[in-house]
């Protein structure tokens, strides 16, 4: 009787217990299709013209590239069945390398995604409307932001976490209803305006009846024929074109290739393939572009690009029959002969010097200086480029020059090369499971390069060459690759044509050993899935190469100047690394240039500037943009502040001008420069801030992917916005300069400003143009 009453009150606790477990846990939501009005009629929605447009302004502005997050790429048909992953691409703490998770290349089928740890963020099969909407988080997450809107305030409550470093939640179905509950305001767009309704009806409607994705590539016959064209030239039997041919690709993989100016949406990439041309592609896609593709034979081909172009990972290049006459020149009717083809061993992959010896220095960099912004871009744009740690090893607003390639100089000899490239080891050439090494190891490399360098100027060129300003390349009269401006904004970057700002904070020269060292270490053998060691190994050796190519500016100041504009440049507690580099980089040719005046520095800058202003860039002068006197002075004045006020401005912003006559808008960047007092070391950068000499610049047209704010004003407010810009002295300050001026993410007018600024840059843009990032705006 006992046992009884004892096996009857387990029994019931049991009950209790499990009753009491299922009403605390979360009911799995279901949702009613009268949430979303589904409307027949949006049954057939196209998703190339009714759907993409939506995400792409509305959700690849922060869900594009390897920081989407939740690794959820929407701009193409081929992210959005895919899903999202929980994984980060970008983690600088793994210690062994991560496995490869790259739309396009490392998945091909739901299925492959799926064992990657991929989940569904759309139904992978398409059944009633009703279960269709109840599979999908994306419509989920849409409705989440209908039922749960921002608060009607100016600044988003702290609960929505903004920092790029943020725990991203990324829940599946199953999760979405605890994720909901723990994190109401966290719907989509998320920390942003909701859609219209008629955004989110089409979105909704169309997930509901089957989410339909394909999107067939269609090519006219010409675009065919140019393609059949150019796949015949990358694929030349002869060994001298094969050799080219792997030089073009690993300079090219990043890069979207197109060939009408009149099509500037259409794309390509060029990808190794096992099958040859007229045939469907199988791309080889490797970790890095010069590992074994393990196939007797590569072939270049030519793949359309089929995803919304972002403009952070966006380099175009165009392929048209002046380039390809230059790269005839170059590397096939030059006179040189390519007797074995070279191997895929990382030792010897890894380095150009040796992999490409056969093909003459001159060719190579003349190849480099044709697009050297496209070039440098992809060092900006490329998978390196995301995070503080990785860009603090560069200034936030530096020229970069080029050495004349015709030039009887060291770095123009292939006898040179062949001396030096033994001397030369890079990063890549550990692969992705590297150790840290010592920057020492990297320091006596460098320094034996630097001594082979010296002692062949002493015994070849000594004495026969000028050191002038002859030894800057000048574009060859037209060319505008000639002058570039470099700028950092925190853990983001951009490139541009020409020398923008009267001062830099410095400069750089670029030699072709010192190019192609850049490009094998940040591009070509740069993993984005490396470990640690890969990417702390590829940071310290990036030190040697900065240094390497402000030395070479520095060596057309007198010698009496360069210890002490360099002793401005690193000031401060430096690291061993710079007194190491300096001492190798002592030189004892005095500069040919001719000084007037005391401020040799300020004197070179101005110097440089006239020799190179005929054929550089003028994209972003002032007077490119309002033609209005007024504006353009108020702009000049803004482009003089300097100094702690300035640190009230975020890194980037986008300022819109409205003309108070035609009502016509022009868009224009403004970008805060911050002064440190080096950039030695690889942690504790707040430490060495100068506020007291920070800078900006204001130019027309686009010079940030990745804007911190945007701003509004009509011309007859510019001398004000001018006046309280000049005048910030506090974050008081600004919070009443963004009350005035601001469109902050809580603004009611917010997407009608991107949607005006996006068309805006698409027509000035053109071949450039892609969609901004808006991870990075503030919620100030």
């Amino acid at each position: 009787m006992k046992l009884r009453l004892i096996f009857i009150t387990i029994i019931v606790l049991l009950t209790l217990v499990i009753s009491i477990t299922v009403s605390l846990a979360p009911s799995k939501q279901v949702i009613s299709l009268s949430d979303i009005s589904l409307d027949p009629s949006l049954s057939q929605l196209d998703y190339s013209e009714d759907i993409r447009p939506i995400l792409e302004h509305r959700c690849v502005v922060c869900h594009a590239c390897y920081d989407a997050p939740c690794q959820l790429k929407l701009g193409s048909s081929e992210g959005i069945t895919r899903g999202a992953n929980k994984e980060r691409v970008y983690d600088g703490k793994r210690l062994v390398q991560a496995n490869l998770t790259r739309l396009f290349e490392d998945g091909h089928t739901t299925n492959e995604w799926r064992d990657k740890d991929f989940f569904a963020v759309v139904a992978d099969k398409a059944t009633s409307p009703e279960e269709n909407v109840n599979a999908s988080v994306l419509a989920k997450i849409l409705l989440q932001k209908q039922h749960f809107p921002l608060p009607n305030q100016t600044l988003l409550p702290e609960t929505l976490e903004l920092d790029l470093k943020r725990d991203s939640q990324c829940p599946s179905n199953d999760e979405f209803d605890a994720y909901q509950a723990d994190f109401p305001l966290w719907g989509m767009p998320y920390g942003l305006p909701k859609l219209s309704s008629t955004e989110q009806q089409k979105l909704l409607n169309w997930v509901a009846y089957g989410g339909k994705v394909e999107t067939p590539t269609l090519l006219n016959e010409v675009t065919k024929d140019t393609i059949d064209d150019w796949e015949t030239f990358f694929n030349q039997d002869s060994k001298k074109a094969q050799l080219m041919s792997r030089y073009l690709f690993e300079h090219l993989f990043l890069v979207n290739l197109y060939f009408d100016d009149t099509q500037p949406g259409q794309f390509f990439r060029m990808v190794r393939s096992s099958t040859k041309p007229g045939e469907e592609i199988k791309g080889i896609f490797t970790r890095r572009p010069f590992d074994d593709p393990k196939v007797n034979r590569v072939y270049y081909r030519l793949q359309a690009v089929t995803q919304s172009i972002a403009h952070k990972s966006h380099m175009p290049v165009k392929l048209d029959k002046q380039r390809k006459k230059r790269w005839l020149q170059w590397f096939i009717e030059a006179d040189y002969d390519v007797d074995v083809l070279p191997t895929y061993q990382p030792k010897e992959a890894s380095n150009p010097f040796i992999t490409f010896a056969q093909i003459p220095v001159k060719s190579r960099y003349r190849y480099m200086l044709d697009e050297s912004q496209n070039t440098i871009m992809q060092f900006i744009k490329g998978p390196v480029c995301r995070g503080q740690l990785a860009l603090n090893v560069i200034n936030d607003h530096f020229w970069v020059l080029f050495a004349d390639p015709d030039l009887t100089i060291v770095e123009n000899s292939n006898q040179f090369m062949q001396q030096a490239r033994q001397k030369i080891v890079l990063p890549a050439e550990a692969q992705s499971n590297a150790l840290p090494t010592s920057w020492m190891a990297y320091a006596a490399m460098e320094k034996e390069y630097l001594k082979t360098k010296s002692a062949f100027i002493d015994e070849h060129i000594k004495d026969k060459v000028k050191l002038d300003l002859d030894l800057l390349w000048d574009g060859d009269g037209n060319n505008d690759n000639l002058a570039l401006t470099v700028f950092r904004h925190d853990d983001a970057s951009t490139v541009v044509k020409g020398l923008i700002g009267d001062t830099p904070q410095t400069a750089w020269i670029l030699t072709y050993p010192l190019f192609e060292r850049i490009h094998y270490l940040l591009v070509a053998g740069y993993d984005v899935y490396g470990n640690v060691g890969h990417q702390l190994n590829s940071r310290m050796y990036m030190d040697f190469l900065r240094m390497e190519g402000e030395f070479n500016f520095l060596n057309l100041l007198p010698i009496s100047t360069r210890k002490k504009v360099r002793n401005k440049w690193y000031r401060g507690s430096v690291s061993e690394v710079e007194k190491f580099v300096y001492d190798a980089n002592q030189a004892s040719l005095e500069t040919d240039v001719k000084y007037e005046s005391s401020d040799h520095l300020s004197e070179l800058y101005t110097k440089i500037r006239q020799r190179v202003a005929n054929v550089s860039s003028q994209k972003y002068a002032l007077e490119n943009g309002n033609p209005d006197n007024t504006v353009i002075e108020a702009l000049k004045r803004i482009n003089r502040m300097a100094g702690s006020g300035v640190s009230q401005l975020p890194n980037s912003s986008i300022v819109r001008i409205v003309d108070k006559d035609s009502q016509q808008s022009y868009f224009y960047t403004l970008l805060r420069h911050n002064a440190h007092s080096n950039i030695s070391h690889l942690f504790g950068e707040q430490n060495r801030r100068l506020p007291e000499e920070d800078t900006v610049s204001i130019a027309p047209n686009l010079m940030t992917s990745h804007p911190n704010a945007f701003f509004s004003v009509s011309s007859e407010q510019i001398d004000e916005f001018a006046t309280q810009l000049t005048n910030l002295a506090s974050e008081q300050d600004y919070r009443k300069f963004k009350d005035t001026f601001g469109v902050r993410r809580t603004s009611e007018n917010f997407w009608s400003y991107a949607d005006m600024m996006h068309a805006y840059f698409r027509r000035s843009e053109q071949a450039e143009y892609g969609v901004l990032d808006f991870n990075r705006l503030e919620n100030k």
